[in-house]
């Protein structure tokens, strides 16, 4: 039997590496051309000046060399070739390190983008990093009483630990609230050091008993779909499935949409 190649599923970071040196155009770095030049696109020795690193030290990462690359390194490399926020984003992950800079995830999706849902026909929100609402529908107004149907603060886990409406709103409360704090441990692990998601970690830890207990259960859980129940003050009993996206461009921002369910459509 054939022995499967270990790395044929996916690209090496030498493979990334030199693929990407040699597609780089002298030209739009400064750089001479000629008819002299023999290499296709830049130089290892010219990429380790743009990126501020030895020649000896890049050609031996560029030629898989069983050694340490760091995290600045990689962040050297992404700023000195230029790269895209998807191609530094691929640099990060091949190499198994965790990208420092994050570079641009506090951009806002532009207003096209945030306008997508208006276009749902359901309550549907988008969230940032910190679980702040940024947009939502009429529908998701007239659901959320008391988060997105006023003025003032419009934090999720704010709203489903500090205001009343909540605990009556979401049905199995208790359940969902140690599952909601697993979900956003999850999604903000990358952001150990974000000032604003600190403060809003320690703000509800003293503000909510019930916060820190579910904080301190260390509770990991990757963010999903499924059937929620609300208990509507006016709209009575309703049933969705939850569908929870990414945004394309915007990793930080997700859109969560409540579908009725078939018994909803019925009514």
């Amino acid at each position: 039997m054939k022995r499967q190649d270990p790395i044929a599923p996916a690209l090496s970071l030498s493979a990334f590496l030199r693929a990407l040196r040699e597609r780089q155009s002298p030209a739009e770095f400064g750089l001479a051309t000629g008819p002299r030049r023999r290499t296709p696109g830049l130089r290892r020795e010219e990429v380790a000046q743009l990126c501020g690193l030895s020649a000896t030290w890049y050609t031996w990462i560029e030629q898989g060399r069983d050694v340490s690359v760091s995290a600045s390194t990689l962040a050297r490399l992404a700023r000195g070739l230029r790269l895209s926020r998807a191609e530094r984003s691929y640099l990060f992950e091949v190499a198994g390190k965790r990208d420092p800079e994050r570079p641009d995830s506090r951009d806002d999706p532009p207003e096209d983008v945030l306008a997508c849902v208006d276009a749902i026909d359901g309550p549907a929100y988008i969230l940032d990093r910190s679980w702040g609402a940024r947009r939502w529908n009429a529908k998701a107004s007239r659901l959320f009483a008391g988060w997105l149907d006023a003025d003032g603060e419009k934090n999720l886990l704010r709203y489903i630990f500090l205001r009343p409406e909540a605990r009556t709103l979401i049905l199995d409360w208790t359940s969902r609230v140690h599952r909601v704090v697993a979900e956003f441990r999850a999604a903000v692990t990358g952001y150990s050091d974000d000032p604003e998601i600190r403060r809003l970690v320690d703000e509800l830890r003293i503000a909510s008993s019930d916060f820190a207990q579910c904080w301190e259960t260390q509770g990991v859980l990757a963010r999903e779909g499924g059937e929620r129940a609300f208990d509507h003050p006016t709209m009575g009993l309703l049933h969705y499935q939850q569908v929870s996206l990414s945004l394309a461009g915007w990793p930080d921002y997700r859109l969560t949409m409540l579908l009725a369910t078939p018994a909803m459509r019925e009514r």
